[in-house]
């Protein structure tokens, strides 16, 4: 009698077309004869204990790799920002050096100038000092490396001489330099401005 109890109530849980109805109670047996109800609902998976999600492990650890490479790109950041000020330093202290150098010669010859100008004296005195003001000049440029460019009685060479007129005679050869207008300089070998210069024509030469 008792399985036949069984099967009515299994069969009165099901719907008539057969399929299992969801939430349903099934019925089982204890050893000690009584019914105990046990609750099962279909397609529900309940997750064990204690498990543990690889898509989160996966996330968690795409998360530090990105908050590491944003801390190494910042620090990056920083230390190219820190060698392009130490660079600019750098250059501007060389470009003051390389001022400080030019111009502390010519600060003695600024004092002169003055000098020269709050003196009494005739107008030959004040050549004598313009002269030696002159002097003192050159003496500063030579010691940057700066020389006048050779002129008068050097033969015309277009590579540091500028030709502005020319004088006709015979007591000097073709093309030699005669007057000096404005004074050339030069740098070691590189030019810094031409001379300009007369030069002259000696027709004899050129009928020859």
């Amino acid at each position: 009698m008792t399985r036949v109890r069984d099967a009515l109530t299994r069969w009165s849980r099901l719907g008539h077309n057969g399929e299992k109805m969801t939430n349903t109670e099934t019925m089982q047996n204890d050893p000690a004869g009584e019914t105990q109800q046990v609750d099962i609902e279909a397609g529900d998976e309940q997750p064990q204990p204690g498990a543990v999600d690889p898509a989160q492990i996966e996330i968690g650890a795409l998360r530090a790799e990105n908050d590491q490479l944003k801390d190494r790109l910042a620090r990056l950041q920083a230390e190219f920002d820190n060698a392009r000020k130490r660079e600019a330093r750098e250059k501007q202290d060389a470009r003051d050096y390389a001022v400080q150098g030019a111009v502390e010669p010519f600060l003695g010859v600024m004092d002169n100038f003055q000098l020269a100008l709050k003196a009494d004296g005739s107008a030959e005195q004040l050549r004598t000092g313009v002269e030696l003001i002159l002097k003192q000049m050159e003496d500063a440029l030579r010691g940057l490396n700066v020389q006048a460019v050779e002129t008068i009685g050097a033969p015309f060479d277009p590579r540091i001489h500028e030709a502005l007129g020319s004088i006709e005679t015979v007591e000097h050869p073709d093309h030699q330099v005669l007057e000096e207008i404005r004074r050339g300089y030069k740098l070691r070998d590189k030019l810094l401005r031409p001379a300009l210069v007369r030069i002259a024509v000696n027709p004899a030469q050129k009928s020859e």
